[in-house]
């Protein structure tokens, strides 16, 4: 049985779905002069509304909350504030998802307060509406079941997070230490319900050896406890 409602996102949605969200945005005649993604999931989705929606001027600021996949921290916060004076232009705030809600609006809270736009608006490729405390004021797709959308541009990162849990959840249920890349793959598969494919599962397992949480013995990954 999955464990993590996870919904594998491709990039050729990623496209789809920004052309969306662009064209709701247009026929509701907001022309924003400055996008500013929300780092880092935002990264993309607003650099393809930069061109969907013919706008030069992008910038970023970095607002946290998700610090492991699938796991939230108590409350969102901006990281390496700065400001910028945007005084007569208006701003298109974008993220990927709006979850809890928390990054966007602490992030919109700053800019209107700190960067003086003329008009701030916030907008998101996805709305997760059971569960969102705030709810842009775009979105293309409304989510009424809370899922884990695992997007390409965090392909890897959630991998071996994921991983790292299967295996330490069923070292704290059974004792299991030692797993073969086969068992990874397939247990990867039965918990969260998606296939990223054997590079990304490689790279993840890479990626924990060198952060020292496994260890390889042999053909066996060991979880380092």
């Amino acid at each position: 049985m999955v464990r993590v409602k996870t919904k594998l996102v491709t990039w050729e949605e990623i496209v789809e779905w920004s052309h969306g969200l662009a064209m709701i945005i247009r026929k509701d005649g907001y022309k924003p002069d400055v996008i500013v993604a929300l780092a880092r999931g935002g990264y993309v989705p607003a650099r393809l509304l930069c061109d969907f929606l013919d706008v030069e001027n992008l910038l970023s600021i970095q607002s946290q909350h998700w610090t492991e996949a699938a796991k939230a921290e108590e409350k969102a916060i901006i990281k390496y504030p700065y400001k910028v004076d945007l005084s007569g232009r208006r701003v298109l705030i974008v993220d990927d998802i709006v979850d809890t809600g928390d990054s966007i609006k602490l992030a919109y809270e700053f800019i209107v307060k700190n960067w003086n736009p003329l008009e701030a608006r916030t907008a998101a490729l996805q709305w997760i509406s059971s569960v969102a405390k705030f709810k842009p004021d775009y979105y293309y797709i409304e989510v009424t079941d809370w899922t884990w959308f695992q997007y390409p541009w965090t392909r890897l990162e959630d991998t071996y997070q994921f991983i790292k849990r299967i295996m330490t959840e069923t070292y704290k249920e059974t004792n299991k230490k030692k797993w073969s890349f086969e068992e990874i793959v397939n247990g990867f598969k039965e918990w969260y319900g998606i296939d990223v494919g054997e590079l990304y599962y490689r790279e993840a397992l890479r990626i924990l050896e060198e952060k020292g949480i496994i260890v390889r013995e042999g053909s066996e990954y060991v979880l380092a406890t």
